[in-house]
């Protein structure tokens, strides 16, 4: 499990930990589990799946780092 952060200007969407993100990347969608390499990636509109909870975005950016997960995003 790892940490996980989903932030727009004005609300903390979600902020809590996970088994697996989806995220909707600039070149594809693509998954984020434990241990994984640190990334930086451009979100576009899709929805980031949080374990079995969706939150549709518009477009944003991720960064994963040292087992946590951080999201700017529009909605």
């Amino acid at each position: 499990m790892f940490n996980v952060a989903i932030l727009d200007q004005a609300h903390v969407i979600f902020d809590g930990v996970a088994h697996s993100v989806i995220l909707p990347g600039d070149e594809g969608e693509f998954e984020i589990l434990d241990f994984h390499k640190p990334i930086i990636s451009f979100l576009r509109r899709g929805e980031i799946i949080i374990d079995d909870m969706g939150f549709p975005i518009s477009r944003g950016i991720m960064k994963f780092y040292k087992e946590q997960l951080i999201a700017l995003v529009e909605l």
